[in-house]
Order: C-alpha cells, then sequence, then structure tokens
C-alpha cells in the first residue's frame, strides 16, 4: 500500500481498538459488582504482579478544544480489581493546582490486551504507565498527558520547638494500645495518652493498596478529635468529594476539593482544632472550629462544628482523648506531633516539609518533650497557609 495511505490506516486501526475497548468496557459494567464485605487483596507495599497498579495515578497536559485553542486537563486513575478502571477528568489541572477549575467528568474502563482505554467524555483516553493519549472522535490526537507524582509540601515536617512529639518511631508511650509494625510505623486503632482542648495537630499516613474494594472499605480510618470529631482518612484516590470520603468531616461536610493521593503514597493530614466553650451549667456557649488541610491545601476552613459527627461520642464539658480509628483496615501512621496552642506561644502552623522523616531517636531515648520558646511579640499569629504547589514529575509512584 503506498506510504501515504499509512497514516490513514493508523488511524483507523486505533480508533477501530477503541470503540472496541469502550464497547467491551460497557459490558463490563454491566456485570455484577463486588460484594462490599469482599475486599479482595491487601497490599502494603507496591504488588509486582498486578499490571493495573502501574496504571494508577495522576496525569496532566494541555488538549486541543477548538482550533488554536488549548486549556490543561487533569486525570486520575485508579484501579478497580478484575482489570476495571475508573477515572476522574478536570479542567484546568488536578485538585489543588493553581489553574485547576473543576468541572469533573467520570470515566470508566476495561484493561484488554494492554489496552486501557476509558470512555465517557466526548473524547476517548489511551493509557500507558507513563502517559495517557487523548483521541477525538475522528480518532485525532487532541493532546498527551504526562504522569506526575505529586507529595504533600508539609510531609516530613519537623515539630516546631514546643510541640510535643507523640510519635517518632522510637516507641509508642504516649499512646494506649498503641502497636509498631515490623517497619517501626504506629499501627491502627491507637488512642492518644495527653487529652488537649485547642491544638494543632500533625500526622502522615499510608493506606494500603486495596483494588477490589469499595466504598468504606477501602483503606478506611480516621482522626476522632476529643473522640467526638472525625476527619475522614479513606482511599478517595481518584474519586468526587463526599461527606464520608478523605478529607471530611464524617457524614457532617464533604472536602472543598479530594486532595487524595494514590494508596501506598505517603499523605498528611494538618490539623486545627479549637474545642467548643461550656458554662457552669454544662450548657455550651460557643461551638466547636476546626480547620484541616489534606496534603497541604485547605479542605475544610474555619468551620463550625454544632454537634460530635458521625459516631463520635457525645458532646459534653469534659476532655476525651484523640483516637486512631482501626476500621479493619491495616492504615499505617509516621510523625505525629502536636502543639497544645493553650500553653505554646503563637506558632505558624502548618509546617512546611522537606519529604524526609529523620530516623527514630536509640530506643532509650523518650519522645520530646514540650519545652518554652523565647518570647514572641503578643501580635504575632499563625502564618496563612499557601502550600507550595506540587511540581510535576515524571517518576513511578512510589511508596
Amino acid at each position: 500500500m503506498p506510504s501515504r495511505f499509512t497514516p490513514i490506516l493508523a488511524v483507523a486501526t486505533l480508533w477501530a481498538a477503541i470503540v472496541s475497548a469502550s464497547a467491551f468496557a460497557q459490558e463490563a459494567e454491566k456485570a455484577p459488582e463486588p460484594k462490599k464485605n469482599d475486599r479482595g487483596p491487601v497490599h502494603l507495599e507496591p504488588p509486582s504482579d498486578d499490571p493495573n497498579y502501574l496504571l494508577m495515578g495522576e496525569f496532566a497536559g494541555p488538549i486541543t478544544v477548538a482550533e488554536n485553542q488549548y486549556q490543561t486537563l487533569g486525570l486520575q486513575i485508579r484501579p478497580l480489581g478484575e482489570n476495571r478502571f475508573e477515572a476522574i477528568s478536570y479542567n484546568g489541572g488536578l485538585p489543588g493546582q493553581k489553574d485547576h477549575q473543576g468541572g469533573a467528568t467520570r470515566l470508566i474502563g476495561v484493561l484488554a490486551n494492554d489496552l486501557l482505554v476509558l470512555s465517557g467524555a466526548p473524547w476517548a483516553v489511551l493509557a500507558q504507565a507513563d502517559h495517557c493519549l487523548i483521541i477525538g472522535r475522528g480518532g485525532e490526537k487532541l493532546g498527551r498527558l504526562e504522569r506526575i507524582v505529586r507529595r504533600s509540601p508539609t510531609l516530613g515536617a519537623k515539630p516546631p520547638a514546643e510541640a510535643i512529639v507523640l510519635f517518632d518511631g522510637s516507641g509508642v508511650d504516649q499512646f494506649l494500645d498503641g502497636k509498631l509494625s515490623p517497619e517501626m510505623l504506629l499501627m491502627e486503632g491507637a488512642t492518644i495518652k495527653p487529652m488537649f482542648q485547642d491544638f494543632d495537630l500533625h500526622l502522615e499516613y499510608r493506606l494500603p493498596y486495596m483494588p477490589g474494594a469499595r466504598d468504606q472499605g477501602r483503606g478506611n480510618s480516621g482522626v476522632y478529635l476529643q473522640s467526638r470529631y472525625e476527619c475522614q482518612i479513606l482511599d478517595s484516590f481518584g474519586d468526587l468529594p463526599v461527606f464520608n470520603g478523605a478529607g471530611s468531616l464524617y457524614r457532617f461536610r464533604a472536602p472543598d476539593l479530594n486532595m487524595s493521593l494514590p494508596p501506598l503514597t505517603w499523605q498528611t493530614y494538618d490539623i486545627r482544632f479549637t474545642a467548643p466553650r461550656w458554662g457552669a451549667d454544662g450548657k455550651k456557649l460557643r461551638n466547636a472550629r476546626i480547620t484541616t488541610w489534606l496534603n497541604g491545601t485547605v479542605v475544610q476552613n474555619d468551620v463550625e462544628l454544632p454537634d460530635k459527627t458521625g459516631a463520635g461520642q457525645i458532646e459534653e464539658p469534659n476532655l476525651l482523648p484523640i483516637k486512631l480509628q482501626n476500621h479493619s483496615d491495616p492504615v499505617r501512621f509516621r510523625n505525629i506531633w502536636i502543639i497544645d496552642r493553650g500553653l505554646a506561644h503563637p506558632t505558624p502552623f502548618p509546617v512546611e516539609g522537606n519529604g524526609e522523616v529523620a530516623p527514630p531517636p536509640p530506643a532509650e531515648s523518650k519522645p520530646a518533650e514540650s519545652k518554652p520558646a523565647e518570647p514572641q511579640p503578643a501580635e504575632a499569629k499563625p502564618a496563612e497557609s499557601k502550600p507550595a504547589e506540587p511540581q510535576p514529575s515524571t517518576e513511578q509512584v512510589k511508596s
């Protein structure tokens, strides 16, 4: 065949593959979903025998929307087990990026013969481990999205001078029911011994990779402030913000953005909590308030809490401890510290990190205690949170 027909043949072949795979995806959607109590495989490390895992992640790049008109598109892809996939695309880039506009579109797809095609938008996505091609209805290439790897700007944040170190990998003295994993990480289901009223809390967590699990069965835990108010931890990567998803005040308020990163990635929660105030007659005078940063971006901005959330303990004047929920999923924690705002001088929060965590001190060392800092001007206020925008990278997702 003359060479001038080769591009036409290539496009026709490519589009035929798209149509075939899209039809396969639509048929697969009709198949029964796995049972909600069937979690499937649970991975604490990147699996070496799961090709679906290599396609999970974030992608971004420019696409053509009209002649000489372009826009940035962000895409998050997550596996659902048995070669099924789901994805969310965003106009302007990924949540948390400077030009993110929202405009979320849900796509579905199935891996067939090493080809993942996602459909559900005016265009199709051909996904590979390091990039995605956006293909128009006529088979024309509209753009290429490169894989990027983002890390929270507060990852590895060092505790300020007046912070109380709760967990640095050296032991669980600051916890009730605290257990260490073989990697010297804190396991789910621990209760912090000291109790606090107004505080700033930093912690880092890693979720298991559970592609076959669904909804609340997918890497579930939570931070129960005063055992009453839950900041949800969940594998919500590649999903829309919901009132029981990651970053939510559980079953009370959805996060402003879904800032979840892929499972097996270290993620951060930075939480500023102001407790309710009570009168001597037991009547509440002022509601609790909370601001949370998920992976360095504000997702709950000075929200008032009129009551407990979800399954939290009833509101009363007495203090209760902070709990890291055990929901039967192997969630791991590290680098946990807290600033007691009733004792400490005004301290900037959150704290910028370097992405690394220092090795734990020798076993005989005890967690650092709160030490008074040099007096600061009375008018000093916590710095506003303007976390640095995560920079694109083409490296593969690492735990």
